[in-house]
């Protein structure tokens, strides 16, 4: 397109592969401001095309319409972070594909070969699993609060993990879930003595995964499970406050 040439909202939408709506829609949120005609009609430049292939990049790979606005209309280094910040969440996204797809073809392999997994390959396996499962369902949350050289290192740290030190990471996870259910259902304070053994219990749970510990990120992470939904509803799943019984007792505990 010719630095004076201008197109119509119907040549735009053909362009890009958009509906004329879409580009409506973004002109009223602000991230595209074509000039008017004498006709009326809106008048996109070369400027606005180039600014649509950036919207439309940040939309591809989940980045909402107000984060774009605020990356578009901050600096370059405002765009370039929004842009690592979602290529550190693509390539996460790459990597749990592909270790799923690894898994997927040992499956099948043993099954033609009609033999069985081994007990090291079925371990490996459950970590990278739950590796995955947790990258997919938080990893762009935790990504953006805590930085990816702490989730990437989080990750490291589990699949690193000895049989026996998974065992006893899946068995403190079940009995924090347990003892919080039970403390709930019994009226307990999260300040007293349940409160203060549920949070070392926590505590003892994430050194599995934390590289390094501190009371303030215990606290912030409790804060998280009643602020995230998802968090909220894994935790609250069967006993109904569960996740704000544990944020209250980190916090009064947490040292």
């Amino acid at each position: 397109m010719g630095a004076h040439k201008t197109c119509s909202i119907g040549e735009v939408s053909e362009i890009a592969g958009i509906s004329p709506r879409t580009l409506r829609f973004y002109e009223e949120a602000g991230l595209l401001t074509p000039t008017r005609g004498p006709n009326g009609y809106r008048c996109y430049v070369s400027a606005d095309i180039d600014r649509l292939q950036e919207i439309l990049l940040l939309r591809h790979i989940g980045v909402g319409v107000a984060e774009i606005s605020d990356a578009l209309s901050g600096t370059e280094t405002d765009r370039t972070c929004a842009l690592n910040r979602h290529l550190a969440t693509l390539k996460a996204e790459r990597d749990r594909l592909d270790a799923l797809i690894r898994t997927v073809e040992q499956t099948i392999d043993h099954i033609e070969k009609g033999t069985h997994m081994d007990d090291k390959e079925k371990f490996e396996g459950m970590k990278r699993e739950l590796v995955e499962d947790n990258e997919h369902t938080y990893g762009q949350e935790v990504r953006e609060r805590w930085g990816d050289a702490a989730a990437d290192g989080a990750n490291r740290k589990m699949l690193n993990l000895s049989k026996d030190q998974f065992a006893r990471f899946q068995e403190l996870g079940r009995r924090i879930n347990e003892e919080l259910e039970d403390a709930v259902r019994a009226g307990a304070d999260p300040t007293g003595p349940a409160g203060a053994r549920l949070c070392a219990l926590h505590k003892e749970w994430l050194d599995y995964t934390w590289s390094f510990y501190s009371p303030e990120a215990h606290k912030g992470l409790a804060e998280m499970y009643v602020a995230d939904e998802r968090f909220a509803s894994y935790y609250d799943e069967v006993v109904k406050g569960c996740a704000a019984w544990l944020r209250d007792a980190v916090i009064a505990h947490a040292r």
